[in-house]
């Protein structure tokens, strides 16, 4: 790690101390090769041997586990023509429940309603082996337009002044973790530190993986655009609602690229961190059940102009789903529509089993400013 004044070398914006662990895994990647700095968010937590909450900087270094699996995984929202109210009733949302499930499935389509093709800059750009290809032409073609599970979502939600707003959280499937480790497991020769293994960007497999993390990118997009499609189908056909198409934000907290930071182009990889720039537009959820924040980012060099992406895990999954039973996870989420059927597996998702958001932004005061406060309607988790 560089001692450059100018150039500090870990930064943090906390809500508390880091634990034991955290601090480990933080100063194992801080200690890797090449890395010339390393911004942890407050809604860090671990995820493997890089945690989720961080924003890693090299020179010539690409690191696939600073990425992480869900390349290119981020979050799209849209407000429609209608007031909140509309999802006052359980009626209503169970209707959209249901019709929900039917059009955005958790996993995957059924083949015979699956996507002939994917989009065609997708289904004509070959990844880097024929393992992912022929992968990408199943799978990916299977899952195109899916939500997935975790922490992934579908959430109806209301701002200040009782206007109906669609939120997602999806990314690039199984492809993306497929890519991942497809470079990992190829990458035994490159330089590695503690088992975090880099890439030299300039070599043959460098350049492979950028081009395979470009196309993840892409397919994490269009992924969410066609999850937004089906809603919009959804929702005109139930209810008669359409959307306001120029109040779509779209982010992604999961990618690696070259950036100018400290005067020097840099590859920047976010890792559950959201890019923000000066003005950025980006989406940062809450948990399910707890408010949510569309804001612009202040540009602050220092956090390599990221921000966190959401209000980050207090709780292991298995912790959560050992501490936190159905009961709590209904109290938890009152007032808020989601299917009581899924409670046993949905109780690692309780609100109390991620940080508390409110303050997760004040943490990040000086990262990014919050332009609208919304409140959770209905959740749809996979």
């Amino acid at each position: 790690m560089t001692t450059d004044l100018n150039q500090p070398a870990l930064r943090q914006w906390l809500v508390e101390p880091l634990p034991l662990d955290v601090a480990q895994s933080v100063q194992r990647i801080a200690a890797a090769f090449d890395v010339q700095h390393v911004a942890v968010m407050p809604d860090v937590h671990l995820s493997g041997d890089v945690c989720v909450g961080l924003a890693v900087a090299t020179h010539c270094t690409l690191y696939p586990q600073a990425v992480g699996g869900d390349i290119g995984c981020g979050m799209a929202a849209l407000q429609f023509h209608a007031l909140a109210d509309v999802l006052s009733n359980e009626r209503a949302a169970a209707r959209l429940l249901s019709a929900l499930y039917r059009r955005v499935p958790a996993i995957k389509h059924a083949r015979e309603t699956a996507p002939a093709d994917l989009p065609p800059d997708l289904q004509q750009t070959a990844l880097s082996h024929p393992r992912l290809e022929k992968l990408k032409q199943r799978e990916g073609r299977l899952q195109f337009g899916t939500l997935g599970r975790g922490n992934h979502f579908l959430e109806f939600q209301s701002d200040r002044i009782g206007q109906l707003w669609l939120m997602v959280h999806s990314g690039s499937r199984g492809i993306g973790q497929a890519i991942t480790a497809h470079h990992l497991a190829i990458g035994v020769g490159n330089r590695a530190t503690k088992s975090i293994m880099g890439i030299e960007a300039d070599s043959p497999q460098g350049q492979a993986y950028l081009s395979d993390v470009a196309w993840a990118v892409r397919y994490a997009e269009q992924n969410r655009r066609a999850i937004i499609a089906a809603v919009e189908h959804v929702l005109a056909d139930l209810l008669g609602i359409e959307a306001i198409q120029d109040s779509l934000i779209h982010c992604n907290h999961n990618h690696v690229r070259q950036e100018l930071h400290f005067a020097k182009t840099l590859w920047v990889h976010r890792k559950g961190a959201l890019p923000a720039a000066v003005g950025e537009p980006g989406i940062i959820p809450g948990s399910m059940g707890t408010r949510s924040f569309h804001v612009s980012g202040r540009g602050n060099e220092l956090s390599l102009n990221s921000s966190s992406h959401g209000a980050g895990r207090a709780l292991s999954r298995g912790l959560a789903s050992r501490m936190i039973g159905i009961h709590q996870l209904q109290r938890e989420m009152r007032g808020v529509w989601f299917d009581h059927r899924h409670a046993v597996r949905l109780v690692d998702e309780a609100p109390s089993a991620y940080k508390d958001i409110g303050a997760v932004m004040r943490a990040q005061r000086e990262l990014t400013r919050i332009d609208r406060e919304l409140q959770p309607l209905l959740s749809y988790k996979g």
